[in-house]
């Protein structure tokens, strides 16, 4: 058995997919030969003599095969398994081969693609699957290497591999809808884009607005992911997205995702509340949200009720306190005459100036602002003490559209969003939370173990109607 690094990768999606795909082309031509040659049509089934113990396969004929189809395709790429890899692996493998181990494995190597790379283990275990089990299809040295020979002097390789590259070329492509700003995610989109090779177009909106696009759309939307701010606007177009693997589910908790498997979260967002340390000592904070609805508060509060991730806090209002006590939340809110912003980010600057004592915010506008002004930036993140809805962590999510002809390459985005690079990207550069287990945080960021959040099911966050409605019956929206 061969042992790759584990450091080294396959990648998929450029040369190296082609050069498979090439390959995957010759070991077809070679099996529909052998076929024709190891059993003639014409010949009876009954009068068929017993099949002869089959000799070993010419491993040095494979060898050749194998590096005709990858190739400098392979050889050109530093941190790709070599030419010579391949062919160790198929020599120190390869006895003899089974027409269906062929078979199953062109299907496996097809399917496989469309992830974004392949590790060491998984090509070993290809090659495995096509060159293990025996010749239980009776295909002897002397069959084998004519079918090699007719397969090659049919097929151009070079050709084959320059054809996969251009198919591959033309459908790699994705148009994503983001409800997530240009500012926070364009640079992993990038990122993406350049690992992958395909191109991204984005267009770049609120996530209601776009979840109202989605639904005029309809089946004809361009769309083939909806990359959304938060768990509402994922639920208001949840019966356009397509089911995920559960490949894609697993990764997150079970909070983070969409509880019919139609989308998924990609990183989480707490709700706090922003305060000016030099005007209000964190001691005088109320350990829950709801008490500041005291009289004590008028005038020195802040909100952004149009803002996507205050409609779901009252959302997770909603679900934990029930209708009748959000309601008295909101209107003795609206009687303590709050200063009301159109998005987080004025609140946060609103706070440090001294314009309001407190805000209600997502957690991790405070440290761009710290990043760019230093620690002399008179604002800091409160984490409420008792937890509930002003503890809620929201998650930003994607979903693939039902209706999307690249399912499969959007996919491979969101697999990458999930994965250490994409996870750490949203650690370390837009400060979130990290859903995947084994990624680092910012040593600035409350743990998130240490949040009282209510870890509500993104079910429960999805009912952005309800809420908006209920807005509207006590004056906070038009």
């Amino acid at each position: 058995m061969v042992n790759f690094p584990e450091s080294r990768r396959i990648r998929q999606g450029g040369p190296l997919l082609a050069a498979w795909m090439g390959a995957l082309l010759l070991l077809t031509l070679l099996l529909a030969a052998c076929a024709s040659e190891a059993t003639p049509a014409t010949a009876p089934p009954a009068a068929a003599p017993a099949a002869p113990a089959a000799p070993a396969v010419d491993t040095a004929a494979l060898r050749s095969l194998v590096q005709e189809a990858v190739g400098d395709a392979v050889a050109s790429q530093a941190d790709a398994l070599s030419v010579e890899d391949v062919r160790q692996a198929v020599q120190e493998q390869a006895s003899r081969l089974s027409a269906e181990d062929v078979r199953r494995v062109v299907q496996q190597a097809v399917d496989a693609s469309n992830a974004d790379q392949l590790t060491a283990d998984e090509v070993e275990s290809l090659v495995q699957s096509a060159v293990a089990a025996a010749g239980s299809a009776g295909l002897t040295e002397e069959v084998l290497q004519q079918a090699i020979a007719e397969a090659l002097d049919e097929v151009d390789v070079e050709q084959v591999v320059a054809d996969a590259l251009e198919a591959d070329r033309q459908r790699a492509s994705l148009t994503i809808y983001s409800g997530r700003s240009e500012s926070l995610v364009d640079a992993i989109i990038q990122q993406f884009s350049a690992a992958t090779g395909i191109e991204v177009e984005v267009k770049y909106a609120g996530t209601a607005a776009l979840a109202a696009t989605l639904q005029e759309e309809g089946a004809n939307s361009p769309a083939d992911i909806f990359f959304a701010q938060d768990p509402g606007g994922l639920g208001s177009v949840e019966g356009m997205l397509a089911e995920l693997p559960d490949e894609l589910l697993s990764p997150v908790p079970e909070w983070a995702r969409s509880p019919q498997g139609r989308w998924v979260g990609l990183s989480g967002r707490a709700r706090t509340v922003v305060y000016n340390p030099e005007r209000t000592d964190e001691a005088e904070l109320p350990d829950d949200i709801y008490d500041f609805i005291d009289p004590q508060w008028r005038g020195r509060i802040g909100w952004a009720p149009t803002n996507a991730s205050f409609q779901t806090m009252v959302t997770a209002m909603r679900a934990v306190w029930g209708e009748a006590k959000t309601r008295a939340w909101l209107e003795g809110m609206q009687a303590n005459e709050p200063r009301v912003y159109p998005k987080n980010t004025p609140q946060v600057a609103a706070a440090a100036a001294g314009e309001i004592d407190v805000g209600l915010v997502n957690h991790y506008y405070l440290f761009r602002f710290l990043a760019e002004e230093g620690e002399e930036f008179a604002a800091r993140n409160y984490h409420p003490r008792a937890g509930g809805p002003g503890a809620t962590v929201m998650v930003a999510g994607a979903g693939i559209l039902e209706s999307s002809d690249n399912q499969e390459t959007a996919a491979r985005f969101i697999e990458f969003m999930l994965s250490r690079v994409g996870q750490q990207y949203f650690a370390g550069q837009t400060f979130e939370y990290p859903l995947v287990d084994g990624v680092r945080t910012q040593h600035v960021l409350t743990p998130l173990a240490d949040i009282r959040h209510p870890g509500l099911p993104a079910g429960d966050l999805s009912d952005l109607d309800g809420t908006q409605k209920l807005l509207r019956e006590t004056g906070i929206l038009p």
